[in-house]
């Protein structure tokens, strides 16, 4: 998520806004909430309704501006602040860390209410002005400014300590079914790169309820290392699925297969050899059993395409980035590969969006891959934004959760105008919330992404963040299960 869109933007040849409704085309099988509604491309469609806005039924109606300039939000909703860059401090004393990404909830003693929060710092330490403080036992690389840190919520009192500090652009992650957070770095630096005084890429295990556990923290080389985006865990059959964000080549959807014998739980990915399970890309294939060189080739939602998986040589890129180890027809590949949510007996993935590097252009796609059946289907389908700044449509999805209230919820990381959005198991969206605080000037205001978006164990409350300069919020009101 460190990779800005307005380059892309303003170079977009694809004009029309607006999600894709339509209904798929020979596909090969049928996946949970898969798509049939009557035929409509990207290019065409009033985008307001195309965006599910004013739709009966659909949503909570029309944001309320913040008099506080901070976040719009539906008539009878509100929001707390939680944590914030530069004003809250830390149990330890230091001022919470910024730009807060990737961020899962976990349930805490007594009622309360933890949450694992990434912090995507980039380099090293001196280019921030709050980093992730290197606490003692809990760090990685002394040079690094990322890391994590762990937030508790009760009732009456917030608090605030670091989870694992000195990794590197910690961006998504993701959460497991033993209750642990697994913190994804999106970067390739080694040791001697960027100020680094050890290899960066890889993902690290998180555990919010025993500080003890997190000492000496030890990166899963199993997983590879590479810019890792976000990660996954089938709890059936124990694979983590994990994205890459990454171009030049575009990147590619993961599998890990754990080794036979091994049994998941706290703190066991961590004992892992470096080689040990399979790493796999993945490839796909039409209803023609043709190979899908790229997934923005999708255009109409409800397509749905075979997948099968291929080994990755050498999952440490100890000389070629593990994308690059692929040559042309060998692996399907995707730009922006973001977050990912564990729902409906399978995984939800975002490609955020899609420009000249790829075949066809978008403002993003989320995708279901049902692992029993082996098949990737096009849920979500935005068409590219032509207006960016005017409030409306929707662009660039990044985070995304699944809700108790049905569909998905989903943090915009798009240009202008940056919304919390949620889409419908059919595909149409409304609005959630809109950042209204400017870190831009009157006449060029700047709006930043959401990110971190998800429910409380008990599905009340709604946490996300502003990446920057670094806010935590909770948003509460009259939730309420979504038509299809």
């Amino acid at each position: 998520m460190s990779l800005t869109r307005r380059d892309f933007a303003r170079t977009s040849a694809i004009t029309g806004a607006g999600i894709a409704l339509a209904g798929s085309a020979g596909v090969l099988a049928t996946a949970p909430n898969a798509l049939a509604s009557t035929e409509t491309d990207t290019a065409h469609g009033d985008a307001a309704v195309a965006q599910g806005h004013g739709l009966p039924g659909v949503g909570y109606g029309p944001l309320k501006s913040d008099p506080k300039g901070i976040l719009a939000l539906p008539a009878g909703f509100s929001y707390q602040i939680i944590t914030y860059s530069g004003k809250t401090r830390l149990e330890s004393g230091e001022f919470t860390p910024s730009n807060h990404d990737g961020t899962s909830t976990f349930e805490g003693p007594r009622g309360a209410t933890l949450l694992v929060n990434n912090h995507e710092l980039a380099g090293p330490r001196a280019n921030w002005t709050y980093p992730v403080p290197l606490t003692e036992g809990l760090v990685y690389d002394p040079a690094a400014a990322g890391g994590c840190t762990v937030v508790e919520v009760r009732r009456d009192k917030v608090a605030e300590w670091v989870g694992i500090a000195g990794t590197a652009t910690n961006c998504a992650g993701g959460s497991t079914p033993w209750g642990t957070w697994l913190t994804c770095e999106e970067t390739e630096d080694k040791a001697g790169q960027n100020g680094m005084t050890k290899d960066h890429g890889y993902v690290f295990e998180v555990d919010p309820l025993d500080h003890r556990a997190n000492r000496a923290p030890k990166p899963i080389k199993a997983l590879g290392r590479y810019a890792h985006e976000a990660v996954v865990v089938d709890p059936k059959r124990g694979h983590l699925f994990l994205t890459e964000d990454a171009a030049g080549p575009n990147g590619l959807l993961y599998r890990w297969t754990p080794p036979t014998g091994f049994r998941h739980g706290r703190g066991r990915l961590r004992t892992l050899a470096a080689d040990a399970g399979v790493l796999q890309a993945f490839k796909c294939f039409d209803s023609g059993g043709r190979f899908v060189d790229d997934l923005s080739r999708a255009t109409r939602t409800g397509t749905v395409y075979g997948v099968d998986w291929v080994d990755v040589p050498d999952r440490d890129a100890r000389q070629v980035s593990t994308r690059k180890q692929f040559g042309e027809g060998q692996v399907t590949r995707a730009r922006k590969l973001e977050g990912m949510w564990w729902g409906d007996g399978g995984v939800y993935i975002v490609s955020s969006f899609a420009r000249a590097e790829s075949p066809v252009q978008h403002d993003g796609q989320v995708w279901f891959y049902d692992p029993r059946r082996r098949t990737l289907t096009l849920k979500v389908l935005l068409g590219v934004n032509p207006d960016p700044g005017k409030d409306g449509a929707f662009d660039g999805p990044d985070n995304i959760t699944v809700s108790p209230y049905g569909g998905l919820v989903i943090a915009e990381d798009g240009e202008g105008v940056q919304h919390l959005f949620g889409a419908t198991d059919s595909g149409r969206t409304y609005p959630i919330a809109r950042n209204e605080l400017n870190i831009g000037t009157e006449a060029e205001p700047e709006y930043s992404e959401f990110t971190g978006v998800t429910f409380s164990p008990d599905g009340r409350t709604l946490y996300a963040n502003i990446q920057t300069p670094g806010i935590m919020v909770a948003i509460t009101g009259p939730w309420k299960r979504q038509r299809k």
